[in-house]
């Protein structure tokens, strides 16, 4: 009879203790509540999209799409638990939606906490065509450029291609036309080869298209040239090993910015009075032997002009043994413009944005250079194409 005398008092006592308790955390708990929102928040969605929301305490919750409730004051009386709910997006119309979560507690001062969030409906077919159907060519040590259209915005598209992956983008800001450029080696074999373009969109919906191009092939030239050996041992006292230029290239290509920064055709970096050597000959020197000259060696007047042929970023400005004084122009995307053997530089600095046309530096014959010239050269992917094809209209 004490013992249960002893736990009636005891369970008396706890009973009014947290009764106590709770009328004192009804009437002075001024602390909003918690919202933890998981589903919607800045999301593309499609179809029936599962969610869930937790509050730290007891609470009324509403939920509301554009203002309208999907759930009214639906009591939460255990916390941090998860409760789950389905936003049916196929109710609404595609595009920007607004998601707001109320909480209100259940204490005497009503707190509560509001969140907003906006969150984006796709329920469109993703759709993608070829701007041109067939008839992709081109030759050895140029670039293939494919375009196609798609739909709606997309999230990714790539290219897969003579067993590479390129990356794809949009023409610019506001173009539905996506495109993606692929270097030609001077080496690949002539012949058909086929590619496939692989698109995904914002909610993860993905679209293949297959398709074939051709590889024509190029009548390279030949040409036989002399340096003088004092003028190639006093630039390798002026300038950095040629080795270190490639490295940098590499890790250039790498980290080019992930933006179209140039707009329309290229041009030419000087006005051309003659192209002394042409893309891709094959070039015989006594100090390097036989090799293709990737390049294009342009001349003008000694010392005159040479100009940024795009819109870009300057991505190097030093000097090697073999290029001489060198700049380089990132243009995004992995495309870059390089310019050797030139006398001296403009005033440039590494980082600051240059357009079509701004100075890069004067035409010189520092390097491996046996006159006043210019090597012209463009990188894709850190491959190296024929400059002349980027500036035409047709391509």
């Amino acid at each position: 009879m004490i013992r249960l005398k002893s736990a009636f008092v005891s369970g008396a006592f706890l009973l009014c203790g947290w009764v106590g308790y709770s009328t004192f955390g009804y009437f002075f708990d001024t602390q909003s509540p918690k919202i933890t929102l998981h589903g919607v928040q800045n999301a593309h969605c499609s179809g029936d999209v599962q969610c869930n929301v937790m509050v730290d305490k007891p609470s009324m919750l509403s939920l509301l799409v554009d203002e309208v409730p999907l759930v009214y004051n639906f009591a939460v009386a255990d916390k941090n638990k998860p409760y789950s709910f389905t936003v049916p997006t196929e109710n609404l119309v595609d595009g920007k939606h607004s998601f707001k979560v109320v909480c209100t507690d259940t204490s005497y001062h009503k707190n509560a906490t509001c969140i907003e969030s906006d969150f984006f409906v796709d329920n469109k077919p993703l759709q993608v065509a070829f701007t041109q159907e067939s008839g992709f060519k081109v030759l050895q040590g140029r670039t293939l450029h494919v375009q196609f259209r798609v739909n709606k915005k997309i999230e990714k598209a790539r290219v897969k291609a003579l067993a590479q992956t390129y990356e794809c983008f949009a023409e610019n800001n506001i173009s539905d036309i996506y495109e993606c450029y692929i270097p030609i080696t001077c080496e690949e074999k002539p012949n058909e080869y086929l590619f496939s373009v692989e698109v995904v969109d914002k909610v993860g919906n993905q679209f293949a298209l297959d398709n074939t191009f051709n590889i024509a092939q190029c009548d390279f030239k030949k040409q036989t040239i002399k340096v003088d050996p004092e003028k190639l041992e006093k630039e390798k006292e002026r300038g950095r090993a040629i080795a270190e230029l490639e490295e940098q290239l590499t890790l250039l290509a790498q980290s080019s910015p992930k933006e179209k920064l140039w707009r329309g055709t290229f041009c030419t970096p000087i006005d051309i009075d003659r192209v002394t050597c042409e893309f891709g000959t094959l070039r015989t020197t006594q100090e390097r032997g036989r090799y293709a000259h990737k390049a294009l060696d342009v001349i003008n007047r000694p010392k005159s002009v040479v100009w940024a042929t795009q819109d870009g970023v300057v991505a190097l400005k030093d000097r090697f043994d073999f290029s001489g004084n060198t700049v380089v122009v990132d243009h995004g995307h992995g495309v870059l413009s390089l310019f050797y053997h030139l006398d001296d530089f403009a005033d440039i600095e590494v980082g600051q944005k240059i357009a079509q046309g701004n100075p890069v530096g004067t035409l010189g014959k520092t390097g491996y250079a046996t006159g006043y010239h210019l090597h012209w050269e463009m990188r894709v992917n850190n491959m190296q194409v024929d400059p002349m094809q980027w500036t035409k209209d047709t391509f």
